[in-house]
């Protein structure tokens, strides 16, 4: 059996691809997290817009799942699933959510806290019609989250709605569309040598505006 307490005890690694100082930064938090998205995408990632979306429910207990970021609009950053799905659930019972995104080939994290809204429908619609047509009958098929009597029952009813939807489109399901995170706190962390981590956190201070203060590593 292979030792991971020891691996997990010796691997080390010294953070030495960047910089982040007041004075480089954008005053803006969007702007300065679509510099770093398109640095992401430019060094390769091409998951870049994978994101760590935290909820927490009725229950108090925060549960985390990676979904991918679709757009920066609306005053925030958006995403689309289930409705019904777990997340989604806590997320009608609790609109405080919180976001992560790293990427570990530029040594960088950025960490978003806001709240939930839903996007309006259109946006749902139109994204909706985007996607290929074996997700639109995907999104259909499943029940996200719900418990299931083995695999093979979901793909006789997925193979089912690919009959069913072959000459006609594809409707949007009621219980499917799109959320936007609104910010209310942006922390940007780039890895520094001996642990000297730069963070420079913006809270916003009135409309279109935001403070940037630095945090200690």
């Amino acid at each position: 059996m292979h030792n991971t307490n020891h691996t997990l005890k010796t691997v080390r690694t010294d953070y030495q691809k960047g910089f982040l100082t007041e004075e480089t930064v954008l005053e803006n938090p969007f702007h300065q997290f679509e510099a770093w998205l398109s640095e992401a995408f430019d060094n390769g990632n091409a998951y870049a817009n994978a994101m760590v979306l935290s909820t927490c429910g009725k229950d108090n207990m925060p549960d985390a799942r990676v979904v991918l970021l679709r757009n920066v609009s609306f005053g925030g950053l958006t995403f689309f699933t289930n409705y019904k799905s777990k997340k989604g659930k806590d997320m009608a019972q609790n609109n405080k959510v919180s976001l992560l995104f790293f990427w570990p080939e530029l040594e960088r994290q950025v960490r978003v806290e806001g709240t939930i809204e839903f996007l309006p429908a259109k946006e749902s619609d139109d994204y909706f019609e985007s996607r290929p047509f074996e997700s639109k009958v995907g999104a259909w098929v499943s029940q996200q989250s719900d418990e299931m009597n083995g695999r093979e029952a979901l793909e006789a009813d997925y193979e089912k709605e690919l009959k069913k939807y072959a000459s006609q489109k594809v409707p949007r399901p009621p219980h499917w569309g799109g959320y936007v995170v609104i910010p209310v706190k942006f922390e940007f962390w780039q890895g520094r040598p001996s642990r000297l981590h730069d963070r420079i956190q913006y809270t916003p201070n009135g409309k279109n505006n935001w403070t940037t203060k630095r945090l200690m590593p």
